[in-house]
């Protein structure tokens, strides 16, 4: 008989992620025959941005994620300008692409070592504290020097992301959101010091990609030569493309493109739509493209498993991320699967960190930053770029120069998402089929394949119901302000 594992919540991921797969045993072993991704929270942020001032979006929208804000104002920043009809300054761009380059680096450093790393490794007698406790401890774990080693190198990255966030701030005036991202640039001036104190500390984080990263990324692929066949999944691939290297968007340094079925192809944004079949959103909310993209919300809808919609390019589900983009741009073509995920994220931090260097060079200290511009009284726009985790889109409508309209189709929105209309599991979950799984007790093998996409719920579902010890803190919190003042 079937049996049920509920994951819930599962732990290192960025928000808030249940997963509950079906096991049986097929073929002698127990492995998943069925799963279901879901995402428990609301926020409501594309609500929360009708009626205002379309130049807040850029800063409302970085509220989403605190992991991955500076794509979010990347893909605010597009959306407005393309409604607004302005390029940015060459200076602006290369400065975003800057700032946009040290959060992949700080992203894709913490997804390794901090979020997905602790699967792979058995810190028995290394590490007996938390993070590592409590913990799964399988057989196929690695122990002795190599966890020793890595567990060295997980405590080098948490430095190693501080550094990254401590270069992007030099351009960006903090971190991890940025205040001066804004339509046609930035508002960051350009100076040989600023500079120069970012290329020293883009040094140290290449030093540490190439030599420890990386390797580190191949030791474990080495270790477990059989996720080199598991979570494969839809195996069909998309990114908007990443990193303008030029105003007018048209080269990028990632580019734009797909992997359907086999075949390469390209991108065309109105080939999008959002299905909510089992999303806990009103019918009224689907089938729709983003552009004219409805959230209503409908918690108590039947049949609904999660606030994520079902993104889908041509009815076709797709996946998204560092291995998405990789691949579209032909830099790496190894494979589809859980090992393929992880290596691909490290490469790409290597041909970013590399890019960066190159882009310092190309900006003209005291050079103007910002192109002005006015707000139109009716406009709609479109932002696509990709976050640390994949494919990230913005439309915005305006009128009367206000923000009539609001959506955003996020990475993990494309990753995890539930079934759609035509009851097509989303790419997470197809992954998860075939999973082996040698003990319910201690599903690694299920977590494994869920952090290889490193999902962030954060982005993806924008209500909590709070229990009764929830409701109690928030009122004792709000009698503690109210005294405060």
């Amino acid at each position: 008989m079937p049996s049920v594992i509920n994951i819930s919540p599962v732990t290192r991921v960025e928000g808030h992620l249940d997963v509950e797969v079906t096991v049986e045993t097929v073929r002698g072993r127990q492995e998943v025959i069925d799963a279901r991704a879901t995402a428990p929270m609301f926020r409501g942020f594309e609500r929360i941005l009708v009626g205002r001032d379309p130049l807040d979006a850029v800063h409302y929208t970085q509220r989403v994620c605190g992991v991955c804000p500076i794509a979010h104002a990347m893909a605010s920043s597009l959306a407005l300008e393309n409604a607004f009809g302005i390029t940015p300054t060459e200076n602006g761009r290369i400065m975003r692409n800057l700032i946009l380059g040290a959060n992949f680096i700080q992203s894709h450093i913490l997804h390794f070592y901090h979020l997905a790393a602790p699967d792979y490794i058995n810190t028995t007698g290394i590490l007996d504290m938390s993070p590592w406790k409590p913990r799964f401890t399988v057989s196929d774990m690695v122990t002795g020097p190599v966890a020793a080693t890595l567990v060295g190198h997980y405590v080098q990255a948490l430095e190693m992301r501080r550094k990254a966030h401590q270069m992007g701030a030099i351009f960006a005036g903090r971190m991890p959101t940025t205040a001066s991202f804004v339509p046609g640039g930035t508002s960051e001036t350009v100076t040989a010091s600023a500079v120069s104190s970012f290329r020293a500390l883009l040094t140290e984080l290449r030093a540490f990609i190439n030599n420890v990263y990386i390797p580190d990324g191949s030791a474990v692929m080495a270790a477990f030569p059989e996720y080199m066949e598991l979570g494969r999944g839809c195996g069909n691939l998309l990114a908007y493309g990443v990193f303008d290297l030029n105003a007018a968007g048209t080269s990028k340094l990632l580019k734009r493109g797909r992997y359907t079925a086999g075949a390469d192809g390209t991108v065309d944004a109105s080939q999008i739509k959002e299905y909510v079949a089992h999303s806990w959103f009103a019918a009224s909310s689907g089938d729709l493209n983003p552009a004219v993209g409805v959230t209503e919300p409908n918690a108590d809808k039947a049949g609904g498993y999660s606030w994520i919609k079902a993104p889908r390019y041509q009815d076709t589900v797709h996946e998204v991320g560092p291995l998405a983009r990789m691949w579209v741009n032909g830099d790496y073509r190894a494979g589809v699967s859980t090992m393929d995920r992880i290596l691909a994220r490290a490469l790409e931090a290597r041909k970013v960190a590399d890019a960066m260097d190159g882009w310092l060079n190309q900006l003209v200290p005291g050079g103007v930053v910002y192109k002005p511009s006015t707000t139109p009284v009716t406009a709609v726009g479109i932002g696509l770029t990709e976050a640390a985790r994949g494919a990230l889109g913005h439309w915005v409508g305006i009128g009367a120069q206000k923000i009539s309209r609001y959506q955003m189709v996020t990475p993990t929105g494309w990753n995890a998402s539930p079934r759609d209309d035509m009851e097509q599991l989303g790419a997470l979950e197809q992954a998860l089929l075939g999973t082996p799984v040698a003990d319910a007790a201690q599903p690694v093998e299920v977590l494994r394949v869920v952090h290889s996409f490193d999902p962030c719920l954060a982005c993806s579902v924008h209500l909590v119901h709070p229990g009764p010890k929830a409701r109690r803190l928030a009122t004792v919190q709000a009698g503690l302000t109210q005294a405060a003042y």
